[in-house]
């Protein structure tokens, strides 16, 4: 099991912990990615969540992105419907 001692520091109003690059290899994480914090008992959880297309298509609005993806004629080329 990896181990780090790490100080808890001031980061706006919150407060934050840099995990060592060593271990966000070793699961894989990496900056900007959604991760979910439990508290089970007197320990703080981190684990990560992986990306879907669920989880993508899930957070898709109509009306924020425009509706459908292109917009162009029904015909692009030579294709037949």
């Amino acid at each position: 099991m990896a181990q780090a001692i790490l100080k808890i520091k001031h980061w706006g109003n919150s407060l934050g912990v840099r995990l060592p690059s060593a271990m966000a290899k070793q699961l894989d994480l990496h900056a900007n990615q959604h991760v979910k914090l439990t508290v089970e008992g007197d320990r703080i959880v981190i684990a990560p969540i992986k990306e879907t297309l669920g989880n993508k298509l899930a957070r898709f609005d109509v009306q924020r992105h425009g509706g459908e993806a292109m917009t162009t004629p029904a015909s692009l080329g030579a294709e037949r419907f």
